[in-house]
């Protein structure tokens, strides 16, 4: 930009022409002109009218085109395109996506994960306020899915979104993995893709430990399964969830041989409450399609039976990521909107589409 001359004046009337049209999440948008969005195509390295993304219910159909515009509205790079499009496949393939999820009451938030090289290239922050602001990659890809969703799928608050309260972090959780700290193989590669790739699913909310004053394992896994075991989260028969493990905390299970699967079937056995717990909240009965609600007498002949939070065989979907940094013994649940595909899949860059 050395040399350019710069009409700030233009520029606030494009954005607030952006306002004018609905297009804004509420914070100002870049003003998407075609020089720019092309630079983005040419990043993502497919045809602009390739479908990736449709919404039965409201007949409204995602393209690559109409992706790269939100995307630069977002305030990406080009060179942030390939991530979007592959965290947007994520969620595509996520069931409650495909439903009604962008319409829940729940308000529920993407958490898109980011492995592989690309993290460090592109500067995704991966460590220290991995949750917070104050990273673009991180900041404007979770915004480019939000964007799509409202501008391509119409979703807007107060009309076809329907959010009781919503979620703080609504389109903002875009972290990535840290694997350098990680006792672990990345995340992706434990679901089969090597390299860069993301990992997304939505979800209900985010609950962080605070555990920095035991180095016994299990005593670490039952403040999680506490968390984990909550009511509060029961809608159904069983919820999901998974764990963001900061780097301390993964560490200290791994030293005392825990796997990343051994830490879902633990906490996969021990989160849950008892029927008379339960039954406080008015959450002890489940109905044959699942949904729960105050028992009966019948219900409560055993009051101290244990009811588990995860279903029979939810171990192989539980999500066990590491991030943040190494400050403080400081980790987050994560509590999945309804599942989790347990996929993750690649980021794929054209070796031709060099960004002009």
């Amino acid at each position: 930009m050395s040399g350019a001359t710069l009409d700030a004046d233009a520029a606030q009337l494009a954005i607030e022409h952006t306002y004018e049209q609905g297009w804004s999440d509420g914070l100002p948008l870049v003003p998407a002109t075609q020089p720019l969005v092309d630079r983005f195509l040419a990043a993502g390295g497919r045809p602009g009218d390739e479908v990736i993304g449709h919404m039965p219910q409201l007949d409204r159909t995602v393209t690559v085109e109409l992706a790269a515009i939100n995307a630069a509205m977002a305030g990406c790079l080009p060179e942030y395109f390939p991530v979007v499009l592959a965290a947007w496949e994520a969620l595509m393939n996520e069931r409650a996506a495909k439903g009604g999820g962008w319409q829940s009451t729940s308000g529920p938030a993407p958490l898109i994960i980011v492995n592989g090289p690309i993290r460090e290239r592109l500067g995704f922050n991966s460590t220290g306020g991995v949750f917070g602001p104050g990273f673009r990659a991180n900041a404007t890809v979770s915004r480019a899915i939000g964007l799509i969703v409202r501008n391509v799928f119409g979703v807007h608050p107060h009309e076809l979104e329907q959010a009781t309260q919503g979620l703080p972090g609504r389109w903002a959780i875009c972290i990535g993995e840290n694997e350098e700290e990680s006792p672990w193989e990345p995340l992706a590669a434990s679901r089969g893709v090597e390299g860069d790739a993301v990992t997304a699913t939505l979800l209900r909310t985010s609950e962080y430990i605070d555990n920095r004053h035991t180095t016994d394992p299990e005593q670490l896994l039952s403040d999680f399964a506490d968390t984990i075991g909550r009511s509060g989260s029961w809608i159904f028969r069983h919820a999901m969830a998974g764990v963001v493990f900061c780097p301390e905390h993964a560490r200290l299970l791994a030293d005392n041989g825990f796997t990343r699967a051994d830490v879902a079937a633990w906490l996969a056995e021990k989160s849950g409450r008892t029927t008379q717990q339960l039954a406080r909240a008015g959450k002890d009965h489940a109905s044959e399609k699942g949904v729960r609600s105050p028992g009966d007498a019948s219900d409560a002949v055993d009051p101290d039976r244990f009811q588990p939070t995860f279903a029979p065989g939810a171990s192989e979907k539980m999500l066990i990521a590491v991030a943040g940094s190494r400050t403080a013994g400081i980790s987050m649940v994560v509590r999945y909107f309804a599942d989790w595909s347990g996929r993750s899949f690649p980021i794929t860059v054209p070796s031709t589409g060099d960004v002009a």
